[in-house]
This record gives structure tokens, C-alpha cells and sequence, in this order.
């Protein structure tokens, strides 16, 4: 009886969650969101090795669209999560591009400097740094537990006919950067890319390292073989992965979309103020990578800040934020000179075994959605990536994905006058929810205690 009853209440509770659910929901339900996930072509894996592929004409939506979110992960020829002790994502980067109509090359015969050719045409995103970090998306071992997800009103707009040269046409571009670490010596060591681990003295393009590089993308290149432990049996131990990864888009449509743009800051920017700076791509050279020293006392005080101060070259408004960081990371944040925070980005570990929870790695950072902040052409903004450095690492990043809208939805219109809608109608109904919720919970107490016997002191 008692169970039935329980039954009824949480059915009744049920209902009135997803009721909640339904009112508070973003309005992006009226833009049709879809969803498709696609794999990328096949990697072969085996203990301690690289693969680094660039693969171009991805599967991907095509059409003038609006990007709402990519997500991915790796996974093995059966479908399932591959965890990060096992085959470690480095990263992972999405381009768009322009070709040649009626250019079919293999992958294998691809250029990987796509401005090396004119039957190529690199589209790359807003800036800064679009010598070196030219992606629309990319992430890396976090990549499971980060929301990448673009708020309403707002898309990335992709594959406008307006904008494609005569002659060519859309298309994406995939770059993979997975080691697989069964067996290695040194997990840590080879997912930091240590040079010692890797046996190489020139980087990917046959040039001799600089002098005192001890870690980073230009000791674990493509086919490269991080050292595996003495006695251990790399036989039939071949593995093959997958990038899978889910699109989010809507069908472009101007009346209730508005296009967002990709930057992309780097607190490895060469870039410093001068007379004279606008803060034009043309300024900025990113490194990208950076090496954390150990700090001579340990103990919790030992954290490495790296700051970078950067001119941006745009009239905007910030909608959305996230930083990428590698095993270290203790966080990142995007502030204004007289040091109104911005945006803040966390690292969350991992405390277990299984994909998505894997101890010692990062498996997400927090995302940013701040109500839409003005910054205007000229305005210098900080950035600042924190990592504990009770222990040294090479080859760290310091990235940080913004997205930049143009305008704001003119006041009274249909598409803010439904946001304030959906979210009056949230407030009061999350309230009056909760109170039934809390009430049917009392009610079921009393009855249980009073079914069994027992009398609570406050009766």
C-alpha cells in the first residue's frame, strides 16, 4: 500500500519537473535545433603510438546553417568510450574551408599548409592569433564534460552562398591529436610530450629542435613512439579509434538568429602595445605552448600565473567563454584592466576509471555564459591561466574561446520579448513547484510514520 502510494507521489513529482523543465527551457526550441553525429576516418593505434592526421571533406552538415554546439570523444570500432589512461586526446580542431570545384584529392595527397595552394582557401576564425590558432572549435581531454553549446539568439554562421568564391566550394577539416599510452614508461611523461620519452631530435618537418625544448607538439608528431615499459607485450594490441562527434546547427535564418563570431586569445601572444597598435592579426604571434618550471618550495602555494594583456580589434558583445588547459590547470579568467571579471574558467578532474571520470586528467572545464558584455575596438582586456607547479610541465596551452556577437536583439522584439516571457513564467513556476514538491514530500513522511507506528516529536 505504502509503496503504491510512493509510486503515485513520485509520478505526481515527475510530472511537475518536467512541467518546470517545459516552462524554463531556453526559447531555442522554436529555432529546430538538429542534431547528427558522424565519425572521422578510422586510426590505427598500438601501445605508445601518435596519430596526428589532418582529414579533410569531414562529414559534416552542409548548407547555410547556424552552429550550435560540436562535441566529441574517442571511441573504439564498437562504439565505445575509449578512456584517457588508454588512448589520451590531446586534441581535437575543426576548420572550414573552400575548394576547387571538382578538386578530388586522397587524404594522403592533401597539402597541410592549405595557403600554399590556390585551390585552397583556409576560412579561418575572428583572431587573435590566426597565424597559428585558426580553428572554429577544438578542445582536448576535457572534451567530454564541456558544454560548447552557443546561447540563444545566437549561431556561428557557416556556409553563407554570398560568401563562397566563384569556383569553390564548403568543406571541413578535422586534425586529431590522440597517444595511445598502454604500456608506456611514463603516462604522465607522454601525454606532456616529453622529448626524452620520444626518442626525436627534429620536429615533424625534419628541423632540428631548439636548443633547451624539452616538451611539446614538436616531439609527438605524427607516427611518432612514445618509450613503452621494459618486458611489456605489445603484440595484438592493435586498436582501432574514432573521433565521434555530434553537430548541434539550425537552418539559417536571419529573423531569429544573430551571427557570433570565434576569437581565440592565447596568453603565449607575443603581442605588446606600441605606438601606433591597433591590434590587428597582423600584430600577434601565439606560441601556443609554454613549458610550467617546478617551484623550489612545495606545498599548495605553488601555482605558475601567466598574464597577457591584448588590444581587441572589434566593437562587440561577449556571450560565451570556455579556456582549454592540460593536466595542471588549475584555471583561467578574462577580466578588464580595472579588473571587472569577465569570464572564469575551471578545470574538473576526474577521481575514478571509467571514460569521463578518469583520475589525474581533466575531463571538463566550466563554461562561461555572462550576460552580454560590451568590449569596444581599442579596449585592452587580461587574460590569466593558472597551473600548480608543485611539479614542472612541458608543453602546456593557455587558450581561451570567446564568441563575439555583433548586436543584441533590438528591444521589443519578438525574440526578446519571448526570452522575457519564457523566463517569467520560469520564476513563479520553478517557485510554486518546489512548494508542492516540499509539501507532497511532508505528506508522504507523516503517512509512512504514521503507518508505521511511529510519531514524530515535533506532532
Amino acid at each position: 500500500m505504502f509503496l503504491d502510494k510512493m509510486a503515485r507521489c513520485y509520478l505526481i513529482i515527475s510530472s511537475l519537473l518536467l512541467l518546470l523543465v517545459a516552462l524554463s527551457i531556453s526559447p531555442s526550441y522554436t529555432l529546430k535545433i538538429k542534431s547528427a553525429s558522424f565519425l572521422s576516418p578510422k586510426q590505427v593505434m598500438t601501445p605508445g603510438s601518435v596519430a596526428n592526421p589532418y582529414l579533410f571533406d569531414i562529414d559534416f552538415p552542409r548548407g547555410h546553417i547556424g552552429l550550435k554546439g560540436f562535441d566529441a570523444e574517442v571511441v573504439d570500432q564498437d562504439g565505445n568510450p575509449v578512456p584517457l589512461h588508454e588512448t589520451y586526446l590531446h586534441h581535437w580542431v575543426v576548420h572550414p574551408y573552400y575548394v576547387s570545384k571538382g578538386l578530388n584529392l586522397s587524404q594522403l595527397d592533401m597539402p597541410r599548409d592549405l595557403g600554399s595552394s590556390p585551390d585552397y582557401i583556409l576560412v579561418r576564425n575572428g583572431g587573435l592569433c590566426r597565424n597559428r590558432v585558426k580553428q572554429y572549435f577544438g578542445l582536448g581531454s576535457e572534451t567530454r564534460k564541456t558544454s560548447t553549446y552557443v546561447p540563444d539568439p545566437y549561431a556561428i554562421e557557416i556556409g553563407n552562398p554570398e560568401e563562397t568564391p566563384d569556383g569553390y566550394e564548403f568543406k571541413w577539416l578535422l586534425n586529431i591529436h590522440a597517444i595511445d599510452t598502454r604500456g608506456v614508461v611514463d603516462r604522465q611523461g607522454c601525454t606532456k610530450c616529453r622529448c626524452d620519452l620520444y626518442n626525436v631530435t627534429v620536429d615533424e618537418y625534419g628541423r632540428a629542435l631548439e636548443h633547451g625544448y624539452k616538451g611539446g607538439q614538436d616531439c609527438c608528431y605524427d607516427k611518432t613512439q612514445c618509450r613503452l615499459s621494459n618486458g611489456f607485450d605489445s603484440g595484438n594490441k592493435t586498436r582501432t579509434v574514432y573521433l565521434k562527434y555530434t553537430v548541434r546547427w539550425v537552418d539559417w535564418d536571419s529573423s531569429v538568429l544573430l551571427p557570433a563570431k570565434v576569437y581565440i586569445l592565447d596568453v603565449t601572444d607575443s603581442w605588446e602595445r606600441s605606438e601606433g597598435s591597433t591590434g590587428d592579426n597582423q600584430e600577434h604571434f601565439c606560441h601556443v605552448e609554454y613549458d610550467v618550471k617546478p617551484c623550489k618550495t612545495k606545498g599548495d602555494g605553488c601555482v605558475d600565473v601567466k598574464k597577457k594583456s591584448l588590444m581587441m580589434p572589434f566593437n562587440g558583445y561577449i556571450v560565451y567563454g570556455v579556456a582549454h588547459q592540460h593536466a595542471g590547470g588549475i584555471g583561467a579568467a578574462l577580466y578588464r584592466e580595472d579588473g571587472e571579471g569577465i569570464c572564469s574558467s575551471m578545470p574538473k578532474y576526474g577521481n575514478g576509471h571509467e571514460p569521463g571520470n578518469e583520475a589525474g586528467y581533466i575531463v571538463g572545464m566550466s563554461s562561461c555564459y555572462p550576460e552580454p558584455v560590451k568590449v569596444t575596438n581599442g579596449e585592452t582586456l587580461n587574460l590569466e591561466f593558472n597551473y600548480s607547479n608543485a611539479i614542472g610541465h612541458t608543453g602546456v596551452m593557455g587558450l581561451f574561446y570567446i564568441l563575439v556577437a555583433q548586436q543584441l536583439p533590438e528591444p521589443g522584439s519578438s525574440l526578446q520579448a519571448h526570452a522575457k516571457s519564457v523566463s517569467f513564467l520560469a520564476f513563479p513556476a520553478m517557485t510554486v513547484i518546489v512548494a508542492v514538491v516540499v509539501l507532497i514530500a511532508a505528506v508522504v513522511y507523516r503517512r509512512q510514520n504514521m503507518e508505521d507506528g511511529y510519531q514524530s516529536l515535533s506532532t
